[in-house]
This record gives structure tokens, C-alpha cells and sequence, in this order.
């Protein structure tokens, strides 16, 4: 609060603590001399508004009964209270925020609530105003930068937490568990220091939700999803938010768990909790029941939402290169760079160009994809977005430009967890593929077999690009066997796949892998399960036309 330990609680400093530790009522009292007797009143004020909720006084008739008439006041004014209490608009602040400035803490409040109930798009502008209403808001940073991590603005999330970082010896313990650990997960990548940061954390503070859903998050992009929904069922039950319901409702798609997934949804919108994340679950169900008409009304009810629409049409994207629908993928992708920039997200539009390209690439769009990486790259190369422009790059042949930006990040983040166990590997073996050396992919990729399962970022769901990768060397090793059993794994796992668009060419690799290993009827089934997949496809698609060829050699 930025007062003196040993200022005196007046009327307004108790008003303030008040709003400050998340109370609804200051309670004053006063002892009364009358002649021989005394009367002590109580009266009970909303720190919101200062309105009197209730008053109770009582008399006694010498010192000596003075706290049995205390006694008494309380008790009256305790059940007149309890109604009184329930109609008073709660002002639901955090413990603790280290902050001299009461508007500022509002604010962030505000903030909080906001996105707890609503998302990360509509809590930005509360987290701004507190910033700006106090500079030095450290625990502000972290929320703002949170905020747009999740928004997919993965740079300016990074700055915000190197400023809190900076601030750090200026908040309480508990702020700084928190100022820490997003710092790891955010500015260094160092996943390990992030999970101890997250567990310390929570053993000190039992009662705090924050930890266990950061761990929860955590844990599931690593792919380890019962450590991932342990922690987040841990978070709900301590306090409910939109993020944690969207999580664990990820989470039990991922292990396909669709019934607790789809109750789980319900329960957030039965409690008004709505928003991008719920309704990106909700397309996910949709996708894997078949469901079009449910996916495109959750598209539609993104449209006009900025720093929503932008997320919901590439995964929409996502669905048309599912099926092969290339041209419509690439629009939908325009569509969101451009509302992205729109909202004023210039790396979030870059990350959907940047998505666009490795579709264009997977499919033998070679042209395309390097046009798409090289617009993402001129428009903000971020971390996540310099990532998939170099694997799309990679997975065109383009060696140098690909090295050159990977050399580049590993210096510049060299402690990065995800880049050195899962996308390091996955370029280092692109580019091995690209240059016909599979041996030397099958090596790259090791350090990412533990973690193959999970969503890293800048993912919303798993891709499995490590066992993608392995099955395509050990195709050109003509280890059919082995190379079934990577591609396999996309059968497996549908709810970690879900729509992207290595789930629906597994089938035709799957394929592939059956030939070399001379079974022609579960070769030819493959075959036909992903032309049926894609069945309304572009025709003019490489990897469609190079299918059909094979396809007619078993006949």
C-alpha cells in the first residue's frame, strides 16, 4: 500500500484494506460513557460504496459488562448481516497486489474478474489502465503479459514479463512465486524452473488456484495429460475460471474423454463462463463428431470479436487443409492475419501466415508456402513465428534461409525448453529429410520422443510432427514396418490431432507404409480412407495427385 507499518487505521485506511483483501463491510464501534452506565454501537459499512448495512448497539450497565454488551452487538449484527451481506455487489479483489495506487488495484481487479469470466481479449484494456495508472504495477505486467501469451502474442508477452521481472524486489513473496515462474515459462523457456516455481508456489500458498492451472498447462503441452488434468481439476475446485475450464475440457478431449469433456463445457456456460476457449473446445467436439454445422456456428460466433475471430478462423483453416480444401484454407488464413492486424496483433496475423506456409508446404505447395513464410517473417518475426517459417522453409528444400533462422534462435534462446526438445529436433530432421539423409533425422529427433504427444507452443493442440517426421525417414529407409507404426499414432490419438492436417495424411502414409511392407489390403484400404477424406479436395494439390499415381500402381 505503500504506508508505514505503524499508521494508524483510520476510517479511509480501513476502507481501503478493506477493498484490498477482497471484503464486502468495515465494521466501526464506539463505547459510550453514560453517567454510570455505557452503550456500545456497532455499525457495518459497504467498502464499495460506504453505504450502512446494519447498526446494533446495546447497553451496560458498569465496565465490568461492557464486553458481554459488545458480545451481544456483535451477534445482532452478525444476523442482520447475513441478508444484508448477500445483496452487496461483490468486489472480488486479489489478496495481495503490490500497489500505492487504490485505482489502479480496481483495475486490475477488474482485469482479473474480466478474465476469469470473459477471456484474455476483453481483460487487456483493465490491465492496461492499472499500468497505467501506476507504473510500477509489477504484478500487472504478469497479468497483461498472460493476457496476450494466450492471444498468441507470444513477443509482447515476453516484454511485459521481463518488466515485472525487473520489479520483482518490490512485491511480496507471493507475487514473486508468480513474477518468476512466468518469467521461466515465458522470457526463458526453462520449463523445469517454471514447474518447481509452480509447485513451490503452491505448497506455500494451499489455497491459491493460479499454480495448479499453470501446471495443468504446463504439463499438457508436454504431453503429459493425467499430470495435466490432476492439477487443473485441483484449480477448479479452489476457484473456477474460463481458462481452467477450457483446459481441462482440453485435456480430456486429448485422452479422449469427449462425455467429461462436453458436461465439463456446460458447466462453464451454466456458470456464465464464455469465451474463445470454450467455444474452441466446443469446435473441437464438433470436428470429431462430424459435426459442420456446429463448427461453423462457432466461427460465427467469433465473427466481429476482436482478438477472437482471428484464433477461430485458423483453426477453421485448419479443417479445410484437413480435407484438402487448400484454397479455402489459404482465404480463411488471410482472413485472420487480417483480422489479427485489425485488433492490432501484427505477430498473431504473422503466426497464421506462418501456419498457412507449413500447410502449403506439408502438401507439396512449395511456391506457396515460401510466399506465406516469407510475408510472415516481413510482418513480425517473433520467436514462434521465425519456428514455423523455418520449417515450412525446411520442408520446401530451403536449406540455408531455414539453418540461418534456427542458428539464429538457438543463441538467442538457448534456454528455451520447448525449441531444444521438440522444434530443434523437428527442423534439424526437415531439413535432414529434405536432403534424403533419414538416418540423420531418425537421430535428430530423440530428444523429442518423450514430448511428441504434447501442445507446445504457439499449438492449440498437439501436431505429433516428431512421429510425423519418423515416419516419413523410415519410409524412405523402406522400413514399412516402422513407419506404420509412427503414423499409427495420429489413428491413436485423434483428440491430441484433432483437425490438423498431418490427422488426415497419416492415413495416406499409413498407406505408403503398408506397400513397402507388401500388405496390399490394408495398403489399399489406407489408401481409400484418405481419399474418402479427401474426396472434395482441390484437385490440383501435389501430394492429392502423387497419391492417386501410387494408389493406381496396386491396382
Amino acid at each position: 500500500m505503500g504506508r508505514t507499518p505503524s499508521e494508524r487505521i483510520t476510517a479511509e485506511v480501513a476502507t481501503e484494506l478493506c477493498l484490498r483483501t477482497g471484503s464486502q463491510a468495515v465494521v466501526s464501534g464506539s463505547i459510550a460513557n453514560l453517567g454510570s452506565q455505557y452503550v456500545v454501537a456497532l455499525d457495518a459499512v459497504a467498502c464499495n460504496n460506504g453505504d450502512s448495512l446494519a447498526k446494533e448497539h446495546a447497553e451496560a450497565a458498569s465496565k465490568e459488562s461492557v464486553l458481554k454488551a459488545l458480545d451481544t452487538s456483535t451477534a445482532a449484527l452478525r444476523a442482520r448481516l447475513g441478508e444484508s451481506l448477500a445483496s452487496v455487489q461483490k468486489f472480488d479483489v486479489p489478496m495481495e497486489a503490490t500497489t500505492p495506487s487504490l485505482e489502479a488495484l480496481k483495475a486490475y481487479s477488474m482485469g482479473i474478474t474480466t478474465g476469469r469470466t470473459k477471456g484474455d481479449s476483453e481483460a487487456v484494456p483493465f490491465m492496461k489502465r492499472a499500468i497505467e495508472l501506476d507504473p510500477n504495477f509489477a504484478i500487472a505486467y504478469v497479468a497483461l503479459g498472460i493476457d496476450y501469451s494466450n492471444l498468441g502474442q507470444a513477443s509482447l508477452a515476453a516484454d511485459y514479463a521481463r518488466k515485472a521481472y525487473d520489479l520483482r524486489d518490490r512485491v511480496s513473496d507471493r507475487e514473486r512465486f508468480r513474477i518468476s515462474a512466468f518469467y521461466f515459462q515465458y522470457v526463458t523457456g526453462e520449463m523445469d524452473k517454471a514447474i518447481e516455481a509452480y509447485e513451490l508456489w503452491a505448497k506455500s500458498y494451499p489455497r491459491e488456484m493460479v499454480p495448479h492451472g499453470n501446471l495443468g498447462s504446463l504439463y499438457a503441452s508436454v504431453g503429459q495429460y493425467d499430470k495435466a488434468i490432476r492439477e487443473t481439476e485441483a484449480a477448479q475446485r479452489l476457484e473456477p475460471t474460463i481458462t481452467d475450464y477450457a483446459n481441462l475440457a482440453s485435456d480430456y478431449i486429448s485422452v479422449n474423454r469427449l462425455k467429461e469433456a462436453r458436461l465439463t463445457l456446460e458447466e462453464a456456460q451454466r456458470n456464465h463462463f464464455d469465451g474463445l476457449f470454450i467455444r474452441g473446445d466446443l469446435y473441437s467436439l464438433a470436428f470429431l463428431a462430424g459435426d459442420t454445422a456446429e463448427m461453423e456456428r462457432q466461427v460465427a460466433w467469433a465473427a466481429g470479436r476482436p482478438g477472437e475471430e482471428d484464433q477461430m478462423l485458423n483453426t477453421h483453416a485448419d479443417t479445410q487443409a484437413y480435407y484438402g480444401r487448400m484454397a479455402k484454407a489459404r482465404d480463411l488464413a488471410r482472413q485472420a492475419a487480417n483480422s489479427a492486424v485489425r485488433a492490432d496483433a501484427k505477430e498473431t496475423a504473422a503466426q497464421w501466415l506462418a501456419f498457412q506456409a507449413v500447410r502449403e508446404a506439408e502438401v507439396g505447395n512449395a511456391s506457396a508456402a515460401r510466399q506465406a513464410a516469407a510475408r510472415a517473417l516481413a510482418l513480425a518475426p517473433g520467436r514462434y513465428v521465425k519456428v514455423l517459417s523455418a520449417l515450412a522453409l525446411a520442408r520446401c528444400g530451403e536449406f540455408p534461409q531455414s539453418k540461418a533462422i534456427m542458428e539464429a534462435l538457438k543463441k538467442s534462446e538457448s534456454s528455451n525448453s520447448f525449441l531444444k526438445v521438440y522444434w530443434f529436433p523437428v527442423l534439424e530432421a526437415s531439413m535432414a529429410i529434405a536432403q534424403h539423409a533419414p538416418e540423420r533425422a531418425i537421430i535428430a529427433l530423440e530428444p523429442s520422443l518423450p514430448y511428441e504427444l504434447g501442445n507446445p507452443p504457439p499449438e492449440n493442440a498437439g501436431t505429433l510432427h516428431p512421429a510425423y517426421l519418423r515416419g516419413l525417414a523410415y519410409l524412405a529407409q523402406s522400413n514399412g514396418a516402422a513407419a506404420a507404426a509412427e503414423f499409427q499414432k495420429f489413428l491413436d490419438h485423434p483428440g491430441i490431432v484433432q483437425n490438423f492436417l498431418f490427422a488426415s495424411l497419416a492415413h495416406l502414409e499409413l498407406g505408403r507404409a503398408y506397400a513397402i511392407s507388401g500388405d496390399q489390403a490394408k495398403a489399399k484400404t489406407a489408401y481409400q480412407d484418405f481419399f474418402i477424406l479427401w474426396k472434395d479436395a482441390d484437385p490440383d494439390i501435389p501430394i492429392l495427385k502423387q497419391a492417386k499415381a501410387d494408389y493406381a500402381k496396386l491396382e
